[in-house]
Formats: C-alpha cells, structure tokens, sequence
C-alpha cells in the first residue's frame, strides 16, 4: 500500500495537492484538496490493462468553474432543496437559489465542491486513507450552524474503495453529503454507458418535477423502466414512453434501496469490469449524464449523453411542501455518519 502527495494547483493563494492511493494490486485513485474531487480511479480489465473508470477534465485548472460537480464531495445537502426552503424543527429557513431559479441543488452557489480541505494521511499494511477536514459556518448558502466536516478516502487490498462522512454542528441544521464521481468502466472513456449492466436492489423511487426537485410523491417500480431488480442493461427502458423519464431527460431520481450490502451492481461486459457498491445510506441517486458538461475530456474528447453514469448514495433529497426533510436533520452536537464502498472486480 502506498499514498503520495504532491501540490499540482494554487487557488486564491491556497494550495491545491493532489493524493495518489495505490494498494498492492496497482488500483490507483488520484484525489484532490479541492471539493475531495476524484479524478483518477485506475483499475484493470479483464485483460489486465489498467484505465481510468471515472470522467476527468483535460486539465485540473478545469475542476474550478466546473458545474457538473465531477468527482466531488457534494454538500452540505446532496439534491435539490425544492423551492430552496426548508423547516427545520418549526422555523423556515431559505437557501441561496443555484438551480431552474427556484431550487437550491448540490449545497449551494459554492458548496463543498468548490471549497480547498484541509489533509491529512493514514497508511497501513492493508489500507491508505486520505482525511480531509473543513468548516462551513453558520449562515453558509443559508444553512444554520457552524458545522465541521470529515470525509475519509481509503483504499484496501480487497480492492474496496470506500468514502466515509461525518459532520458535527453547534445548532440544529440540514446534512446530506455524497459523492459525485462519473463512472464508465470501459476504461478511459472508449464508449458510452448504454450497454453497461445494472443492478439496484431497490422497489421505489421518488417522483421528480419538471424542473428536476422531488414532487414528494413515491412509486413502485414494477412494470416501469426504474425497475432495475434484476440485471438488464441502461439502455432497455432508458427511451420507453414515460413521464418521469421525460422529466429526467433520461434516470436522474432517488431509489429508495431495500438492501445496503452490494445494492448496486454495475458491469462493463466488453472490459470485465464489475463495480459493487454497498452504502448505509437510505437511498442513491442515478444520473445517466443527461445534460454533459461541455468540457474536455482527458482523452480530448467531449462528454456524451450518457458518457458516464453517477451512483449518489445519500438519503432522500428535500421535496416540495418539505416533504423528506426528517431525512437530513442533523440535530445539534449529534453526529452524522455515512459511508459508501465501492468494490472493484473483473470476470474472467
């Protein structure tokens, strides 16, 4: 097992490092100090070549107007806040507006995405991590409460990559962190995500409005294109004559999961690759890249429609009439604590 650091960016007079984790079987994630951004994830095929599964930006001057959050820790809510308000414990709150003019997505104008962490590092035998720490004050995007925030990167030699979130706040407050890293495992970005396979163990999904913020509403998957129980491809259901779908322009909703230990299960069949993912989290957003950054890829290439797919496990983002919002209470000097992992495998 080995971590490196080196700065690779200056921000505001800040500087900017990116970590190198690298376990004995040679997978290797690059991550930033800015937004815990992953830019890197390095894992072979079933051929043992060894390409990067998630989307990165040519440059990494390209991560600081970045609106498509790539690879980044997401918060202090993940989601829209519907109509940017929110009660908490009686008293309304309004966040600053970022999204369709009437929602706050993703944190805010400057969420956690935007902000430089501070670093730390672990190494073992068997295991790396990457600690990265940073406080949102009070009145931050509208949000009460100092709150200190830890994420934790690590990487082990059962090949698990694994992001754990905590947060602690001296009022009560809204928290409701994820990641938003892209996946493609065909490696390097060589083809779409259409033909990849999916599994999600999970019965209902929320309903979105047209403008992409939770309606409050929740349905059963069964007999709908979200029905994703048992394997089948993205592309099956993804043009089926659906409204949901066309409010998405394609999966940009929460599913409610019925299991969290590999609840997910995504596979490249043409590279081998397989991703499981296990989260104690209550739901995971999926978003099949339906409107891709206009920016260029590491490859020189630009991001298509479905180039990449977002797995952001979190729980439930605050519908409209502050539907869901129990979900993301963090009651003052209480702890929230989250954690994800992503477990890499190929077919033989």
């Amino acid at each position: 097992m080995k971590i490196f650091r080196k700065k690779v960016l200056e921000k505001d007079n800040e500087n900017i490092y990116q970590y190198i984790l690298i376990n004995d079987n040679d997978i290797e994630i690059k991550i930033l100090t800015l937004g815990g951004i992953i830019t890197d994830i390095m894992v072979p095929d079933k051929y043992g070549r060894k390409e990067n599964v998630v989307v990165k930006w040519k440059e990494l001057k390209d991560y600081f107007d970045d609106d498509a959050y790539t690879g980044s820790i997401i918060g202090r809510t993940a989601g829209r806040i519907a109509d940017g308000k929110a009660e908490i414990n009686g008293e309304e709150y309004d966040f600053n507006i970022n999204n369709a003019g009437v929602n706050q997505l993703h944190g805010g104008k400057v969420g956690f995405n935007k902000k430089i962490w501070s670093d730390k590092h672990l190494e073992s035998k068997n295991n790396v991590s990457l600690i990265l720490e940073y406080r949102s004050i009070d009145g931050e995007e509208g949000y009460p409460g100092n709150l200190d925030v830890k994420v934790i990167y690590s990487l082990n030699n059962n090949n698990e990559f694994s992001i754990e979130y905590s947060a602690v706040s001296n009022r009560d407050t809204l928290v409701n962190m994820t990641n938003h890293a892209y996946f493609n495992l065909s490696g390097n970005m060589k083809s779409n995500i259409l033909d990849h396979t999916l599994k999600i163990k999970a019965s209902n999904v929320a309903e979105i409005r047209e403008d992409g913020a939770p309606n409050g509403n929740i349905f059963n998957v069964e007999n709908t294109p979200f029905d994703f129980r048992e394997e089948k491809t993205i592309k099956k259901d993804l043009w089926e004559d659906n409204n949901q779908l066309d409010r998405g322009n394609g999966y940009d909703h929460p599913w409610i999961l019925d299991e969290h230990n590999n609840c997910i299960k995504l596979e490249d069949e043409k590279s081998g690759r397989i991703m499981e993912v296990s989260t104690d989290s209550k739901a995971t957003v999926i978003y099949t890249t339906n409107y891709p950054s206009n920016k260029i890829l590491f490859n020189g290439n630009h991001l298509m429609e479905q180039g990449a797919i977002c797995i952001e496990t979190q729980n439930l983002p605050i519908g409209e009439n502050n539907k869901f919002v129990e979900d993301s209470i963090l009651l003052k000097d209480t702890e929230f604590k989250r954690k994800t992992i992503f477990k890499f495998s190929v077919t033989r």
